[in-house]
């Protein structure tokens, strides 16, 4: 028998071994993944930790003085560490398995249930879970821009732990994990309770516990570097696709609206908030349009994947419009120091866009519809409830921990370290070096 022949034979001994084998065996796990949406969740979960890294830390640094930009950078660095670490030993858990109306169970710690072959819908569950830690890293630190440059490190670490724990994964299983407000059909697409109602509420109690900066507002100096604050707007622009469209957690055509509406509301936002500050000031601001940008981003939000066209211009121009007055109101007339707008952008903008979406999601502004047996009055009332229930039980409870951390280590960082700047008194370390 010569080689030529041997190797024939080999072969076609392994096609008909593969083929036997092929037809015994079976791949449940894979079955029903779509390799489609598997893709753009991954892209879309990249894009959400970009928004925190290094987007809305270059955002809040370039806003604080010079002497506290490393601070606000290793602030946003540390959140994501921590709430991670959280997110896998406890937190996915609580807000993703059944447990009841309130919150999930411990059927899940540490992801034990989770391995190769777990499907979340059309996605692995590892990657779902992924998604969601990114949205759980970016909420607690939006509220870093209410206590910039005067709060003491090891406290923000403190409450920023418990805060996961008490406010954002309960709400989560509340909204997202078929608790207490998805009974109720309430309405939010990518996060305008989960994310921007608690953590601008969240914010505002804790400018109000924390107290105004020192000389505030007067003595307070302008944004150091208009430059980073652009650059990370820019980021946060371009990852919110991943944060809205992703939300739709596939690649269809409920995602490409997403994108889409999420687009037009920033733009729209954007030139309402620039125009508005041209007419009053003589000038269109940077600093000005680029939060605008960000207003008409965190408007769009909970309404992304319900709306049309017409709605995505609805929310841009009344959250630019709305948000602008908020930080008017709650900087200029009321004199809280949430010193980077958060409640006043993020917690009114989610707001709103949780409110309207009753509306702008009917056929008369080209929307998907509402759940069924809804008018656009009862949904309304549902979204008031839901909007409601989160903002008491966020104030309640963050107060709370900001007493109990307050127990552990002081809030603020003592007088002179405020004065000489966090960055070289809590980290030994400049942003900025002169020859």
């Amino acid at each position: 028998m010569n080689i030529n022949f041997k190797l024939y034979v080999l072969a076609l001994f392994r096609k008909l071994y593969l083929i036997v084998f092929l037809s015994f065996t079976s791949f449940p796990a894979f079955a029903d993944v779509n390799n489609g949406d598997t893709a753009w969740i991954l892209t879309s979960t990249a894009l959400v930790l970009f928004m925190t890294l290094p987007g809305l830390a270059l955002f809040y640094a370039g806003l604080v003085n010079s002497k506290n930009v490393v601070s606000v950078l290793m602030q946003h660095f540390a959140v994501a560490c921590v709430v991670s670490i959280i997110w896998v030993t406890l937190g996915y858990s609580l807000a993703f398995s059944s447990g009841n109306a309130w919150i999930g169970d411990l059927s899940n710690i540490f992801m034990k249930s989770i391995d190769l072959e777990s499907i979340s819908g059309t996605i692995p569950e590892s990657l779902f879970a992924t998604f969601q830690m990114t949205f759980a890293i970016i909420t607690p630190a939006l509220i870093i821009g209410a206590f910039v440059e005067r709060i003491k490190f090891s406290a923000m670490l403190i409450f920023i732990s418990l805060w996961m724990l008490i406010v954002y994964v309960p709400v989560t299983h509340w909204v997202w994990g078929g608790g207490i407000l998805s009974s109720w059909g309430t309405m939010d697409f990518a996060g305008g309770i989960v994310v921007h109602a608690t953590a601008g509420t969240a914010a505002l109690i804790t400018a109000l516990t924390l107290g105004k900066r020192r000389g505030f507002p007067k003595s307070i100096t302008p944004p150091h570097s208009p430059i980073l604050t652009m650059i990370g707007a820019a980021m946060l622009w371009v990852g919110w696709f991943g944060f809205n469209a992703g939300s739709a957690l596939g690649a269809n055509g409920g995602a490409g609206m997403a994108m889409l509406v999420t687009h037009i509301s920033a733009s729209m936002a954007a030139l309402v908030w620039m125009f508005i500050e041209w007419k009053r000031f003589g000038k269109p601001s940077l600093i000005g349009v680029v939060t605008g940008m960000v207003a008409g981003l965190a408007t769009v939000t909970p309404a992304s994947g319900y709306i049309g066209i017409p709605g995505g211009l609805v929310l841009g121009f009344s959250g630019g419009l709305l948000c602008y007055l908020a930080v008017d109101y709650i900087r200029g007339k009321l004199l809280i120091d949430d010193s980077l707008d958060v409640f006043a952008v993020h917690g009114v903008g989610g707001i709103l866009g949780t409110l309207l979406v009753a509306f702008l999601a009917t056929s008369t502004f080209s929307g998907l519809g509402l759940p069924e047996g809804q008018t656009a009055m009862s949904q309304f009332v549902v979204q008031i409830k839901a909007v409601v229930l989160t903002v008491i039980w966020t104030s309640i409870f963050t107060y709370l921990i900001l007493k109990v951390t307050s127990l552990i280590v002081p809030l603020r960082v003592d007088e002179q370290e405020e004065i000489e700047g966090l960055d070289l008194r809590s980290h030994g370390e400049k942003g900025y070096h002169s020859d």
